[in-house]
């Protein structure tokens, strides 16, 4: 069972990371670009496991390591 845990800054943090991006798009010609936000991805293998029970072990993994609860949001997707 493979999974994806997807961490992004929550609407209301400055992302120092996407506002560097954005302006190394616009230098490179894509004007266009606007409100660049960066994130992780996180992929787990977990093995044999109900999709239910994955999403719950991903979820803890999230809470407890993988995101800041202060500064992030996080989703969990099971494959």
């Amino acid at each position: 069972m493979k999974g994806r845990v997807t961490v992004r800054l929550k609407p209301d943090v400055l992302d120092v990371e996407g506002k560097a991006v954005s302006g190394a798009l616009a230098r490179l010609g894509f004007d266009d670009a606007h409100g660049v936000r960066v994130g992780k991805v996180f992929e787990v293998e977990l093995g044999d496991v109900d999709p239910a029970v994955a999403r719950e072990r991903l979820e803890a993994m999230a809470r407890k390591l993988l995101a800041n609860p202060v500064m992030e949001t996080f989703s969990v997707e099971v494959e």
